[in-house]
Parts: C-alpha cells; structure tokens; sequence
C-alpha cells in the first residue's frame, strides 16, 4: 500500500474471512419521540438486527416508528413476514400464496412482536419491491400504519427452481403474492396494468419492461392528480374499511412528488465516474485529524459543518480531469445536493452509516412528510382510534 507521508510502501497480510452484510442501514432517534430504522434488504439476519434496533430505540423513549423502505427491493419472505410480526396482532393474515394449479396458503402473524402499539409509518418509492411490498400491504390493510412515498414496484411472483439435466435451472411461476385484502402485488405482464381500467394492445412483456418509464412519463412521479383507479380496483382495508387500490404495486396513502430540480446530468456525471467518492477521500485524507478534534460528537458536526469553497474547487478539479464538462446552470442546480452528499459521506466516513442518513434525510421529502404527519395530527385523522 502506498500512503501518503510514508515514503516506502507499506505491506499487509490480509486473510480471507467471511464478510457479514447487514440488513440495516441506519436506526436513530429522528426526534425525542420518533425513532427511525432503514431496512436496505430483506436477509436471513434482517428480524433479528431490526428487534435489536428496535428496543435499543424504545430504551431511549421512542413512541413512534418510521420504517424506511425507499429502494428496498426485497429478499427473503421468512424475512418479510418476520418483520410484518413485529407489528400485527396474533392471527392477522400477513400475506397468502395462491395460483391456477397451486393451493392458497396463508401466512399469520404470531402475536409476539415487539411494536404492535405506537404511531407507525412506512416510507417506500417505486423501487421497493417483494418483502417490503409484502410488508408495506400488511400494514396498510390492517390499518396498522400509513404509507408515505410513491406506489411500489409491483413484484409478486412465487417461483419455483427446476434443476436440468445439464446444469441450468428454470424458475417456474407457480403462484403470486396477494395482501391480506386480496389485492396482487405483481403488476401485470400485459396492458391491463393501467390504473385507469384501459386494456388491450400488444407488447406485454416490453410494456411491463418500461413501466416505471412509463408512470413518470404520463406525470404519476411528480403529480398525484395524474394518479387515476378504476372502480375495479378499489378494496376495503381489514379493520377501518377505508378504500385502497390494487393493480400491481402498493399505493401510499400521503403521495411524495419525486424531486427533480436537483437531479441533472452534470450531477450524474460526477457520481458515476467516481468523483464525489474521490473528492471525499481526498478532503478526509488531509483533514481527518483536524475533524477529529473540531467535532468530538455528530451532533456539533451536523450543527456546524460546511462544505467550503476549497472542497467545491476541488471537485471540480477532479471533475475536469475525468472529462466532464462543466455546466454553469446544472452546477447551480444541483449545488444544495451535491454538498449535502458531501457532508453525508464525510459523516459516514467520521462516524457510520446512521450519521450518514442524518444528513441526508434532512433533505428527504418523504421522511420530511412522515414527520409533518406524526405531529400535525394527519396520523389520527387516517388512522382512527377505534
């Protein structure tokens, strides 16, 4: 290894080891009784770090939960339906199997989470799929929480592996997952997916290729009005009866425009090829001592840190070298996100990943609207006491 200030090369025996990935991202308390826990997958250890995070969340006073399961694309069911325990009462349906040749099987909750009291909300976009779909429906159909985000992917499909002969393996679609007010959660493979009830053309499998293009496309990423249900597909939740719709995916309760006015391909560039990892690395390299001693603690960091002017420039350094050619407009735009990355990855790099997702979520709309509803008293008016 060559490091700087050491003028010979430097050599480490490195054995190899098994490397344990986690299920949890981050879990902090996001306010004095509001604690938050992000779920990035759905794994064989993801119940029991959530329990852990859990109770070390109520030992601090936390009364209300946000689960985050922005771009969680699933995993595990045994995981998913561990998780949905955590916060339903005995014998409330999670989630059931059914298909043309296969039997329906039910999965029940057992009664023995550790949250089924307290406020709770799920955070999701259209990147989370599978378990936290799964998970997600539970919740809303039994009235349990609200949702906040933009309607799930849609991916619902039980498959089952069959080796052949030379080797491969076909995985057969033998039923799909449905939650426990009936609806499917895998969209469509044909043009029946529209929301709006219109059917027919061809191209199924391309158009279910291009769905998610096509939701921002006609306006569904940025426009709540532009969201249209067919009567059809209009179910009743399990306890309070209030309308949910079905049609592939789970529709939140409280919509969050996606945030394109920061997003542009400048700041795409930059991330792609490497250069806000780099101009971290290179910033940390020359000042981690100095952080050290200015910030003992996040909290006076997430106070008090900037992103100067040097580390701009010396972004932009980087920038030039890796050919990207600089846009005054698109630089401006995207400045606000560009340093808040920044100041996540150098947190991150400081401290872990909670303190990373402490700086970016204070720029997250949807966790800005899961806490607008937890104290403005939007949670009660959705979830009334019984």
């Amino acid at each position: 290894v060559v490091r700087r200030g050491v003028e010979d090369s430097l050599f480490f025996k490195v054995k190899r080891d098994k490397i344990t990935i986690l299920s949890l991202e981050a879990s902090y308390m996001i306010q004095t009784q509001t604690g938050y826990i992000r779920v990035n997958r759905f794994g064989a250890t993801t119940a029991e770090e959530f329990v852990k995070a859990l109770k070390a969340l109520q030992k601090k006073g936390m009364k209300d939960l946000i689960l985050d399961l922005q771009g969680n694309g699933g995993g595990y069911l045994n995981a998913a339906i561990d998780l949905a325990n955590e916060f339903l009462q005995q014998k409330e349906l999670i989630v059931y199997t059914e298909g043309r040749a296969a039997r329906r099987s039910d999965f029940f909750a057992k009664g023995t989470g550790n949250f089924k009291q307290g406020r709770l909300v799920v955070l999701v976009d259209e990147y989370s799929a599978s378990a936290s779909e799964i998970v997600t429906g539970a919740v809303q159909d039994w009235d349990r929480g609200v949702v906040v985000g933009r309607r799930t992917f849609g991916k619902g499909l039980v498959q089952r592996p069959l080796d052949l002969p030379d080797g491969s393996m076909i995985r057969l679609t033998v039923a799909r997952y449905y939650t426990p007010s009936g609806r499917c959660i895998q969209k469509p493979y044909d043009n029946t997916a529209n929301l709006d009830g219109r059917t027919g053309g061809e191209g199924g499998q391309e158009k279910y290729n291009q769905e998610l293009t096509d939701r921002f496309n006609h306006g569904e990423m940025i426009h709540a009005d532009s969201i249209h249900f067919a009567d059809s597909l209009k179910v009743r939740t399990k306890r309070m009866e209030r309308i949910v719709y079905g049609g592939g995916g789970i529709m939140p309760d409280f919509f969050v425009p996606i945030d394109t006015t920061r997003y542009t391909d400048y700041h795409r560039n930059l991330v792609a090829k490497g250069v806000v990892i780099k101009g971290v690395a290179k910033y940390i390299e020359k000042r981690r001592k100095e952080l050290q001693n200015l910030y003992k603690k996040f909290e006076a960091f997430n106070e008090k840190f900037e992103i100067d002017d040097e580390m701009l420039a010396g972004l932009r350094t980087l920038a030039d070298n890796e050919k990207i050619a600089f846009n005054e407009e698109q630089y401006s735009r995207s400045l606000p996100l560009i340093k808040t990355q920044l100041k996540a990855l150098i947190a991150r790099d400081l401290w872990d990943m909670n303190e990373y997702f402490q700086v970016m979520n204070a720029t997250n709309s949807s966790v800005d609207q899961a806490l607008k509803i937890l104290n403005e008293g939007k949670y009660e008016e959705t979830i009334k006491a019984e």
